[in-house]
């Protein structure tokens, strides 16, 4: 559904806005945050144990994809994965970050649970595509975040690929997936759509160049989807800030 890019764009938006941003790659199995920021390398340790956020585009970055070999598999059992993703939380100098997006794989399994039982998060946004098929799996997310136990706050909903417009059909839209999974998501958490992205060729080639959309100014359109997300984010976490309590870890038993 685009969570990876999601979490790209937002981060670079919200940068572009003013904030200092970090951003963390929690798929353990398929890091691509090193490509999409377009950063090679390994991060540096001054003291042989934390390690120094990468950086490019005035947006901090951590993934096991800096530690490994792009092509290397990680085959790594629950035990293994949840240690390294406690490690890159833990042991990552950010600056001062405004706001830290943790990129999280699909599902509700080691990593989330892991993730929530480690630190206390401000909030959560959901990712889907507007078709049924993926609406469902994001309910099932966003039904583990709301749970009594975990009770993390559900800051919105962003609709991925929500239309196609061709260059020569400037007015025309194509709901190539469908059409308002985002807002039956937002409706069914009784949350707000924070925005919809629609399908651009330009938001897949700046992925794979490691120059994401938003930073592309002649993009007029797309750039400006992406910075409208970033200040719906950034209301909502101001109204969940005003009048919700801080979140608090999970006891490890949940």
């Amino acid at each position: 559904v685009g969570k990876s890019t999601t979490s790209v764009n937002l981060a670079l938006a919200l940068a572009a806005e003013g904030a200092t941003v970090g951003i963390l790659d929690a798929d353990i199995y398929g890091p691509s945050q090193p490509r999409m920021l377009g950063i090679s390398g390994q991060p540096e340790s001054a003291d042989g144990k934390s390690l120094e956020p990468m950086n490019n585009y005035g947006v901090q970055s951590m993934s096991i994809g800096y530690l490994i070999d792009e092509d290397t598999p990680m085959i790594w059992r629950g035990p293994m994965v949840t240690q390294a993703l406690e490690q890159l939380l833990k042991d990552t100098k950010w600056n001062d970050v405004d706001y830290l997006i943790i990129d999280l794989p699909p599902g509700t399994g080691d990593i989330q649970l892991t993730l929530v039982q480690t630190v206390p998060l401000t909030g959560v946004v959901l990712v889907t595509t507007p078709q049924q098929v993926a609406v469902a799996d994001a309910i099932k997310a966003m039904n583990m975040f709301r749970m009594t136990s975990v009770n993390v706050p559900v800051l919105g909903v962003v609709e991925n690929m929500a239309w196609f417009t061709p260059a020569e059909l400037p007015e025309n839209r194509y709901y190539l997936f469908g059409q308002g999974g985002g807002a039956r998501l937002a409706k069914e958490g009784e949350t707000n759509l924070l925005g919809q992205i629609p399908v651009v060729q330009g938001i897949m080639e700046g992925g794979e160049k490691g120059k994401p959309a938003v930073l592309d100014e002649q993009a007029e359109e797309v750039r400006k989807a992406w910075l409208d997300l970033a200040e719906a984010v950034h209301h909502s976490v101001e109204h969940r800030n005003k009048h919700l309590a801080p979140t608090r870890v999970v006891g490890v038993n949940t």
